[in-house]
């Protein structure tokens, strides 16, 4: 049985790598023919995450553009030059089938590459804004994969082009779902607790993390009951807080049982973090990173407030009488957290790797197993 490369090229963050990662696996289910091969950057979280994975890859002296320092660019050259000939020599006696890109700088030689040589090229945009790589690559993409259906409004595309939006590839929740009594006993909390989920990623969020350190020292509302991820890096500053109606963790590894007994969350906006709250249908207030590039973030919370799942709260607004009121306000109105809750659910796409995959195949015209 012949074997059927397909480069999985991105990175630089682990909202680029995972997506990947996770689409990859979902092609091997559908078609053990499928052979994918990651092609990522030294500098990025794949170097640290490929080689614990079961995939073949290539890291690459790629660079991302510098922006704030110019002068810094000829990195970026001979860098993509390097890249260049290595994806050449990867190539020789085992040219891919196809290249999928899901952004990040570290995908943008891979694609290049497919497109000068004649090779298929698709791509997955996790944000509602799209990125540089995407808005460069999209109009000559055979498919375009959005975790946001807003995003295509900004993106050209050729008119034969697949277009769909599929969510973001995550990890599922089970079936059944966790029962949240049960959920909440596993973190010593009473049924009938009101449960906040705080999470601001692996790193954590510095200004959201202040702001809950305030607010528990100013005083939870009675019957509220915190699971706080506070980041690997800042866990030492808030482990203290740790009590009984206030868990803190330094990351949530597995989450299913943080999500399984959250009634709200208060999170980043980044478009995996989004994806898996809808998909575990949590209402969710955001806060975006103001410096995120492109600001993407803040068009994911504003988005996923216009689609009824979230409410926008700004980092510059972000205090703890401000994260109390909102709490509070939402928690006591039965109605708006349904409201948010049902919006979470219909922008939920828990399949969306296995999606992705299938249309994968059919555009290259491999027969699913």
């Amino acid at each position: 049985m012949s074997r059927v490369r397909i480069v999985m090229a991105g990175g630089g963050t682990g909202g680029h790598l995972y997506p990947g990662l996770a689409i990859a696996r979902a092609l091997v289910r559908l078609s053990p023919r499928v052979d994918p091969f990651f092609v990522g950057a030294r500098r990025g979280i794949e170097r640290e995450v490929l080689p614990t994975t079961e995939f073949p890859h290539a890291l690459l002296d790629l660079h991302p553009l510098y922006r704030s320092a110019p002068w810094r660019n000829w990195r970026t050259l001979v860098g993509g030059v390097k890249s260049w000939r290595a994806l050449s020599a990867l190539a020789r006696g085992d040219t891919p089938r196809g290249i999928v890109g899901t952004g990040g700088y570290a995908a943008g030689v891979a694609l290049a590459w497919g497109r000068a040589h004649g090779v298929p090229t698709m791509l997955f945009e996790a944000d509602s804004h799209p990125g540089l790589t995407t808005r460069v690559f999209a109009g000559g993409a055979s498919a375009l994969f959005l975790g946001f259906p807003e995003a295509a409004h900004r993106l050209d595309h050729a008119d034969d082009a697949l277009v769909v939006a599929t969510g973001c590839p995550i990890e599922p929740p089970p079936v059944p779902r966790p029962d949240r009594a049960a959920a909440r006993a596993r973190w010593g909390f009473p049924a009938d607790a009101r449960v906040v989920l705080i999470v601001g990623g692996s790193q954590g969020a510095r200004a959201i993390n202040e702001a809950v350190a305030a607010w528990c020292d100013a005083g939870l509302p009675p019957d509220v009951h915190l699971i706080w991820s506070t980041g690997r890096g800042q866990a030492d500053a808030y482990l203290m807080r740790n009590g009984e109606r206030v868990r803190v963790q330094p990351y949530l590894a597995p989450i299913a049982d943080a999500y399984a007994a959250a009634d709200l969350a208060v999170a980043r906006a980044g478009a995996m973090s989004i994806a898996e709250l809808c998909a575990w249908e949590v209402p969710m207030i955001l806060v975006p990173l103001p410096t995120a590039a492109q600001d993407h973030q803040t068009y994911n919370a504003r988005t996923t407030e216009a689609g009824g799942a979230a409410v926008y709260l700004p980092q510059a607004t972000l205090t703890a009488a401000t994260l109390d009121s909102t709490v509070r306000g939402l928690l006591q109105d039965a109605a708006a957290l349904e409201r948010l809750r049902a919006g979470a659910r219909a922008r939920a796409f828990p399949d969306a790797a296995t999606r992705i995959a299938h249309a994968i195949l059919e555009r290259l015209g491999v027969a699913s197993a």
